[in-house]
């Protein structure tokens, strides 16, 4: 018999930003490593003989957790990715439910009639990660592995390993980020023995669902900001020069905020020259969507550090707990590559 720890990745920035990665390499958030301290502990105790992951950065730096201080090496596989979300990758999840909100009470609640060009569907998923994990455990007979993959993936092979037909699926609930499933497999195939548990985050004040409140809605449905290029007028309500290029929040068709990306001559830089919610807005902990735009933006032109100055000790803050670190020059500095923490 072999015994597999299932494991979820740590919060990525697609969970922070609210933004639809499947196949996308998106990088685990400041949260999210503290998270993967919280999983290090909880598997301290726990007896592991070889870790596997998906080949994208928010698996492997997750299963860190268990390989490194069990000096085991880390066995990666494209087979445990999630699933390819086509024509959504890199779209908020705010944006797809008002251009497709059919499609996204299918992808919560009816996998099995969900399907969008490009992408893959509840079936080929099953077909893909499931003989995945039987050739695991056929090479681990009798031991002990830790698995490391992704929340849609993890929603639809538990499911199916519960034995639910594809409609059934959507019934199930989402794993939180480093929620911890476990299976047994021998001759009879796999049995799960709990899935999606997440007490560790709970006892460090650390899971990402109680940040959250989406997976609540009845059909699972965001009503969040959406972004959009920004107007002249539009800057000026913000009271922002028409350097570089704008990008205003919206909410419910009126602008909340906007954020303003400018341009640097030093490779591999760029800088957020303004970023903010209008008064309605404050204080209500929604400010942090905007900067995925700000980091999808810069990656996608081979930037790898992201610089702003903060004006007061507050808004450093704000920043501070989202990953930026200030920097003996006076700004702060957000990195967006794939080097050290990998």
């Amino acid at each position: 018999m072999t015994r597999i720890y299932l494991v979820r990745h740590a919060e990525a920035e697609g969970n922070l930003y609210r933004i639809a990665h499947g196949h996308y390499n998106g990088l685990i958030t400041a949260r999210g490593y503290r998270q993967i301290r919280a999983l290090e502990h909880r598997f301290a105790h726990i007896h592991i003989d070889a870790v596997y992951s998906s080949d994208l950065f928010r698996t492997r730096a997750t299963a860190k957790a268990v390989y490194l201080p069990k000096g085991l090496p880390l066995h990666t596989d494209p087979k445990l990715r999630e699933v390819n979300m086509g024509i959504w990758e890199g779209r908020t999840w705010q944006q797809l439910r008002m251009e497709d909100e059919e499609g996204i009470v299918n992808f919560n609640r009816h996998l099995d009639r969900w399907q969008v060009p490009g992408g893959e569907t509840a079936q080929q998923v099953i077909d893909r990660v499931l003989p995945a994990l039987k050739k695991i455990a056929g090479e681990n007979e009798g031991r002990t592995v830790a698995v490391f993959t992704h929340g849609a993936a993890l929603r639809i092979v538990l499911g199916t390993l519960q034995g639910m037909a594809l409609e059934e699926l959507g019934r199930t609930p989402h794993g939180d980020n480093t929620a911890i499933s476990l299976l047994e497999y021998d001759a009879d195939g796999f049995t799960v023995l709990y899935r999606d548990d997440n007490h560790h985050l709970i006892d460090a004040g650390l899971s990402t669902f109680a940040k959250q409140k989406w997976w609540q809605d009845a059909r699972m449905l965001e009503n969040d900001f959406y972004y959009r290029p920004m107007t002249d007028a539009e800057r000026e309500t913000m009271g922002m020069d028409n350097g570089g290029e704008g990008i205003a929040v919206y909410h419910d068709g009126a602008l909340a905020g906007g954020v303003q990306l400018l341009p640097d001559k030093e490779p591999g830089v760029g800088w957020i020259g303004w970023y903010g919610l209008l008064p309605p807005w404050r204080g209500l902990n929604r400010g942090i969507g905007p900067l995925g735009q700000a980091v999808q933006y810069y990656r996608a032109k081979g930037v790898e550090h992201i610089r702003l100055q903060c004006p007061d000790e507050k808004t450093e803050g704000f920043f501070a707990h989202y990953g930026f670190e200030k920097k003996p020059e006076g700004w702060m500095e957000l990195y967006i590559g794939y080097g050290e923490e990998a």
